[in-house]
């Protein structure tokens, strides 16, 4: 612990860079009167120790069950193989499979309803308690922004939107609500909080970190663990939070990408380790504070080094001098990269600190892999044992080995899946994260009770559009995907029985109208595949905007995006201008803010740039000469 002034900051490390650099940043924070999210008042850091022992706690369980296991079943704990890609669901018990997850289209055969995903829960489930000694498995899954791959969850904005209400309390109400809808389902592992540190946005996921900013991010992504595990993971209605991606996939240089084109995504961060340590390690000490239990490596690399196999990294930093103690996961195939040949991949990976592999098509040549690699003595027993143990804290911790109680789903949750208390939090999540870049002649708010107000854009009435990435598929979609309220439909309940609203997609039929509003942006993506090099707005949505300009009515645009935008044409056409993020399902939260039931709050978490070439452009460089600044955002 350091103390400065009556102050603690939680230092997991001792290393005298650590020490100088945490120093600093909790003298900035007193100076400007922040509290940032290394700086906590004593008693609340007493607080936070109380509320989250350490996993080890649960070693002389995890020790006296690992004494038992044979080496075959030790590889079985290590391996999270893709549900739809069981190529028999016996081989849970045939290779003593640990864990499973369901990817971003990893559905149940039987389709995306509540009852289809508890049923394939529990039926894995009942599988793994017929194996020898009867351990159950961990389930992931990513619920990035709600239990977003069912059908009738509630769909939270992404971290972009949630970065902008500056609201860790918002946060981690967020994250406790989406952890009572999955364990509606059962599933008790979500591959969430990213707290990845966007540094340019012309990356895919820019939408999944909450800010440019590491503060922030350390800030709500200890709020969103917090919220998630409930006070400490024996909770019944508490899962496993897992702090992704380790470390610095937000960093990556451009034009360095990996997979298909990519541009940044799993691409190499170039940056000297004091800087690296600085913007990108720096969330995790909160989160390892917040008691996260697992940490997902990117398929990043740091000075072409892949993450997944940077031993330094993964167990001289952040297992030893970070005192992480619970289960170190490789993302999606991540393995793979890491060598061309498997087997030695496999070794690099696991001797790297690797505790469960996400080999979701390939757990079965991996099983084969590492135990030969143990018998030929290129991966120590020891490691195997370390990574098992980790693996085993975390089950007891859930409170899987405690009876079938507590391994299976409490169907009683069906009852507040998507429910209405949920929702009015994701209501509330949209109109604080509504940031108001433009405001002229006092446009905003409108009154309820106008003669007519013309919508215009292919984003006023898509739900899927308004909801992004991660949303029922890996890319998201279009349409009615699941339930939830569009801007259009929250624009018609808002209004008086006296008021029309009338639509068009392309800006037609505004004249007469005494206001026009422009919903216009980006359709969904995720990953690699929403990696760009232009972030100019589609022509045609350009087209909609200057159309209900030609009509000689006020004109309010607002932005459906994943990040900030090139927007100055649009921004000089429009009397007023909202950056709406990817609000998800509560179209009414936006309703809320434009016809003034609530002034609008947020504020950037990301530099608003000029034009492309002045990206990569954050906060704290030099020049720096944004169309807006970090932190910015007008209210009535």
């Amino acid at each position: 612990m350091l103390r400065v002034d009556g102050w603690t900051a939680a230092l997991p490390c001792s290393t005298p860079i650590f020490q100088d650099v945490m120093k600093r940043l909790v003298i900035g924070c007193l100076m400007l009167g922040l509290v940032a999210a290394g700086c906590r008042q004593v008693d609340q850091q007493t607080d936070a120790a109380a509320a989250f022992p350490p996993l080890s706690r649960y070693d002389e369980q995890a020790r006296a069950l690992l004494e038992q296991m044979t080496l075959e079943e030790k590889i079985g704990q290590m391996i999270q193989a893709e549900q739809a890609f069981l190529q028999d669901p016996y081989d849970i018990q045939t290779y003593y499979l640990g864990s499973i997850l369901s990817g971003g289209n990893s559905d149940p055969a039987a389709g995306n309803s509540l009852e289809a995903w508890t049923e394939v829960y529990d039926s894995l489930q009942a599988i793994a308690l017929r194996t020898r000694l009867g351990i159950p498995l961990l389930y992931g899954i990513d619920a990035v922004h709600g239990h977003s791959n069912v059908e009738g969850a509630v769909i939270f904005p992404h971290h972009i939107g949630l970065g902008a209400t500056r609201d860790p309390d918002l946060v981690e109400r967020v994250y406790r609500i989406t952890a009572i809808e999955m364990r509606a389902t059962g599933i008790h592992w979500n591959f969430a909080p990213c707290i990845a540190v966007a540094r340019d946005e012309r990356w895919g996921r820019t939408y999944e970190s909450f800010s440019e900013d590491p503060e922030l991010v350390a800030t709500l992504g200890a709020a969103a663990i917090r919220g998630l595990q409930n006070g400490g993971l024996q909770h019944p209605l508490a899962v496993l939070a897992t702090a992704k991606h380790f470390a610095g996939d937000g960093g990556t240089a451009f034009g360095t990408g990996g997979p298909q084109g990519a541009l940044l995504d799993q691409g190499d961060v170039q940056l000297d380790e004091t800087t690296f340590r600085r913007i990108h390690i720096r969330p995790y000490l909160d989160a390892i504070q917040a008691g996260v239990g697992a940490i997902m490596v990117s398929y990043s690399s740091w000075n072409g080094v892949k993450m997944t196999g940077h031993k330094y990294m993964l167990t001289e930093v952040l297992k030893k001098e970070l005192g992480f103690e619970g289960i170190v996961i490789s993302d999606y195939n991540a393995i793979d990269q890491v060598h061309p040949d498997y087997k030695t991949a496999i070794e690099i990976a696991i001797n790297a600190g690797i505790d469960m592999a996400m080999v979701p098509t390939r757990y079965r040549e991996f099983f084969q892999l590492l135990k030969s690699l143990v018998e030929e003595g290129r991966v120590p027993v020891e490691r195997i044992d370390d990574a098992v143990l980790r693996i085993l804290r975390v089950k007891f911790a859930l409170g899987l080995m405690d009876g079938a109680s507590r391994v299976f789903a409490d169907r009683r949750l069906w009852a507040k899946f998507g429910a209405a208390e949920h929702r009015a939090v994701a209501r509330e999540a949209v109109r604080k994260s509504l940031v108001l870049l433009k405001n002229e002649n006092r446009t905003l708010p409108l009154a309820k009770d106008l003669s007519r107000i013309h919508v215009a854009g292919l984003h006023a009435d898509n739900l899927g559009y308004q909801m992004g990435g991660w949303t029922i598929d890996w890319q998201g979609g279009s349409g009615d995907i699941t339930e939830g309220t569009t801007i259009l439909e929250a624009i018609r309940k808002a209004v008086s029985s006296r008021t029309t609203v009338t639509y068009s997609e392309d800006g037609s039929g505004a004249a007469g109208a005494d206001v026009a509003i422009a919903v216009i942006g980006e359709q969904p993506y995720a990953e690699f595949l929403g990696d760009r090099s232009d972030l100019s707005l589609d022509s045609d949505d350009v087209a909609v905007v200057r159309r209900l300009k030609e009509a000689g009515v006020p004109v309010v645009v607002i932005l459906i995006s994943g990040r900030p935008m090139i927007i100055n044409e649009v921004l000089e056409m429009a009397d007023a201008f909202i950056a709406a993020w990817l609000p998800g399902s509560e179209g009414d939260g936006v309703a809320d803010v434009i016809f003034g039931d609530y002034a609008p709050t947020g504020k950037l978490p990301f530099t608003w740039p000029r034009s492309m070439e002045q990206i990569p452009l954050n906060v704290g460089d030099e020049p720096y000469a944004p169309l807006f600044p970090y932190g910015y955002g007008l209210t009535y």
